[in-house]
């Protein structure tokens, strides 16, 4: 028999505990999901971090959305710049990841040790070597609990990865960053 947190009647917002929500957090944890780099320009300076919240949305006309946390930097830079970039990464890309993760990362040279180039249509930094990239500009900003749900129409892509790491993609599951192969 399985036991829960929730023995099986609703529980609303206010009446969480913080027991609820610790074991949210770590049942959560165990969604597989993809790493990425979601990045923006802004009055020349730019903005990046690591996310694994992130999807596909649609095929027709291309669209993605991606999952930011409200009050970070990057989620005000990119809704205020209206355009972003999402760098899928390989497992060779695992520092790159924890570098543009890491709390209290500086403003000023924040790219300043991650190989980048410019993205064609909005000049957004799209990571060298990543499985493959997108360009986006923003259609609809959504606030869903402390997040900003960005979704965005792709305007360019393409992959900057090398064979080998093609098949290779950097994964996060149960906290930690970790691979397929």
């Amino acid at each position: 028999m399985e036991h829960g947190v929730f023995p099986g009647e609703p529980v609303s917002p206010a009446e969480l505990t913080d027991e609820a929500i610790d074991s949210y957090r770590l049942l959560s944890a165990d969604i597989a999901s993809g790493v990425a780099v979601v990045s923006t320009r802004l009055r020349g300076r730019d903005y990046a971090a690591t996310v694994s919240g992130f999807l596909s949305v649609s095929y027709d006309p291309p669209t993605l959305l991606v999952s930011l946390y409200a009050e970070s930097r990057i989620a005000e830079a990119v809704v205020e710049s209206g355009s972003w970039a999402l760098s899928l990464l390989s497992a060779s890309q695992r520092g790159t990841a924890n570098w543009l993760a890491s709390p209290g990362s500086p403003l000023e040279g924040l790219l300043n040790q991650v190989s980048y180039g410019r993205g064609p249509a909005t000049g957004a930094a799209i990571i060298e070597g990543c499985i493959a990239w997108f360009e986006v500009r923003t259609t609809q900003v959504t606030t869903a609990a402390t997040h900003q749900l960005v979704v965005g129409e792709v305007v360019a892509m393409g992959r900057r990865a090398a064979p080998d790491d093609e098949a290779d993609p950097l994964v996060h599951f149960a906290s930690a960053y970790g691979r397929l192969a």
